[in-house]
């Protein structure tokens, strides 16, 4: 800390290393020519080292070179910081915890909404499958997919969706589409390893009314993102949440197979600490979720 020369000193020395005389920096910082060189001066007898070559032209000695991309990194990061905070200055942020795929397919896109309706609210995503810790204040709110059972803490239902399967337009040029449930045990059929949260085909079947003894299996995914990847590549039907595939039934990269209504036995659920439920900013974001979830239970229907 004692090497560390007065702020203007570190300014001139930063101007003057994208210079070739003490002239033109001398311009840029609005002083003059001896006052640019007086500072330099002034840095090496601090720092003990030259930092120049001088002549017609300024040139950077190995130690000034070593020096000046660690100095303006530091005024580059004080002019980003400083920008920041005078844009953040009457602004609250708050940090939501949800699981990835929930935040991926579902959050993500719904977040320019909210930034229109309330743009005091600036939103940090943490995303975890793990149950959710508030007294590790690593979040100050939680969207969780469960059975609503989350004692000693607020919660508010937010949706429910429902299930069926998927496959890509590709994949139903090459086996054909089918007719009834039944014939989907003809087609590659792409599960998902987890909890018991996640959509079971054996389930399904057993909804639309198919016995089934052995599923003719392609790939088994530990994860819901390449479960969907893997059938918009055509590897396989997927059985999907509705919520994760908004977007690709929408374009059309994926078609939903059979109409048959299965909502999910569990659902999604707003979860924060009693008592900072009623904070001004949450009480935004809260209402904010719960129409979001509306229009989302009402497509899903």
């Amino acid at each position: 800390m004692r090497d560390l020369p007065p702020t203007a000193t570190l300014r001139a020395f930063e101007v003057a290393t994208r210079h070739a005389t003490f002239t033109s920096a001398s311009e840029e910082l609005h002083i003059t020519q001896s006052a640019v060189s007086h500072q330099l001066k002034n840095l090496e007898a601090i720092w003990g080292l030259q930092l120049f070559q001088r002549g017609k032209s300024l040139s950077l000695t190995p130690a000034g070179a070593a020096l000046a991309p660690i100095v303006r990194e530091f005024f580059m990061n004080l002019a980003t910081t400083l920008t920041d905070l005078r844009e953040q200055k009457g602004r609250v942020r708050l940090k939501v915890s949800t699981t990835y795929s929930f935040a991926l397919k579902w959050l993500l896109p719904r977040l320019p909404s909210l930034s229109r309706q309330h743009p005091e609210i600036v939103v940090t995503l943490e995303t975890t499958d793990k149950a959710i810790n508030f007294s590790s204040a690593e979040s100050d709110v939680a969207i969780r997919f469960g059975n609503g059972n989350y004692p000693a803490l607020h919660s508010e239902f937010l949706f429910r969706e429902q299930i069926f399967p998927v496959a890509s337009p590709d994949l139903l040029n090459r086996f054909g589409a089918p007719r009834e449930p039944a014939e989907l045990l003809r087609y590659p059929l792409l599960t998902r390893d987890g909890a018991d949260l996640v959509p079971k085909w054996e389930f399904w079947f057993q909804q639309v009314g198919v016995g089934i003894s052995a599923l003719k299996e392609s790939v088994r995914f530990a994860d819901t993102n390449m479960t969907i990847e893997a059938a918009l590549l055509g590897q396989g039907i997927a059985l999907v949440r509705s919520g994760h595939v908004e977007t690709e039934i929408s374009d059309g990269s994926l078609v939903r197979l059979f109409d048959i209504p299965f909502p999910s036995p569990v659902a999604y659920y707003f979860v924060c600490p009693k008592g900072i439920e009623s904070q001004s900013h949450i009480v935004s974001f809260r209402h904010w979720l719960i129409m979001e979830s509306n229009k989302a239970q009402q497509g899903y229907q």
